[in-house]
């Protein structure tokens, strides 16, 4: 059997071209990378290098065979992928979403497990499916209703979307608003809102909207300015994540029926008594 080390040389070399590069990016020297080199020929009895006194480059047979040593590579990285998240699925409780305001609730709960790990970084809803099937994730928060053989989901709640306002502007007088009225508005707005960007972006009107990478940033420029932003029931609950509590805005209910938007826990049937115990405090939480 061939070394794995010996096909990353090769797929490297194809990739940077010169015995320099790909001992550098391997970090290596390149009398080893010489030597490997060697020896992959010695073992596949075939020429894979064309040898010049300045010059090494690869043979045709050299060519086919690094595309070829690509795939054993992905196929190897693939099994080690699959054993791993295979254990973690028996060991941890992987949570994902689509948006931030669930993981902002889940981090609020003070019950979790040490063997709940919860992701950050926000899925897209295409994604949400196959992503518990691999067994990426045990549980993940979606604004789908997914049932299949495999996998099944349980309706948690719904977030409801507000604008916080300026406290002297005519809207803030109103019990609540609609997209429409918000026309021409700028928003300060944190980058990664999930599935909310494209709601608030299809459904206000002609409005700027400022995204900041940094909640840190978002904070301070709500502090000292009086763009509005948004919340919802959900990301009210955790007094971390919001912006700054002593502002001039009146935060108001955003009537649209698109301002809503259900979210359901989907998981593998199979896995349902590792995630039932999450889902119940999450659920009283959430309501």
């Amino acid at each position: 059997m061939i070394d794995n080390y010996l096909l990353e040389e090769l797929v490297t070399f194809n990739k940077y071209g010169t015995l320099a590069a790909t001992a550098e990016k391997l970090m290596v020297t390149q009398p080893t990378v010489t030597r490997g080199m060697q020896k992959l020929e010695d073992e596949l009895d075939v020429k894979l290098f064309d040898r010049q006194p300045n010059h090494v480059a690869l043979t045709k047979t050299g060519i086919l065979a690094a595309k070829e040593a690509q795939k054993v590579l992905d196929q190897n990285q693939s099994f080690i992928d699959t054993v791993q998240k295979y254990e973690a699925s028996h060991t941890t409780v992987k949570i994902g979403s689509i948006a931030p305001g669930p993981i902002m609730l889940l981090r609020s709960l003070s019950d979790i497990d040490d063997n709940v790990v919860i992701d950050d970084s926000l899925l897209q809803t295409d994604s949400v499916i196959s992503s518990i099937e691999n067994r990426s994730f045990a549980m993940i928060i979606t604004n789908q209703k997914i049932m299949t053989d495999s996998i099944e989901s349980r309706y948690i709640g719904s977030e409801k979307l507000s604008v916080n306002l300026d406290k002297f502007t005519y809207l803030a007088n109103k019990t609540s608003v609609t997209f429409e009225e918000l026309k021409g508005m700028s928003f300060v707005v944190v980058n990664d809102i999930g599935i909310w960007k494209k709601i608030v972006q299809d459904n206000i009107p002609d409005a700027r909207f400022m995204y900041q990478e940094q909640f840190d940033a978002f904070t301070e420029i709500t502090q000292y300015s009086n763009f509005p932003y948004f919340s919802t029931n959900i990301s009210g609950k955790d007094s971390h994540h919001l912006p700054y509590n002593d502002d001039d805005r009146i935060r108001i209910p955003i009537s649209d029926d698109a301002s809503t938007v259900d979210f359901y826990v989907a998981y593998l049937k199979n896995q349902k008594s590792k995630v039932n115990p999450l889902i119940k405090p999450m659920s009283q939480a959430w309501n």
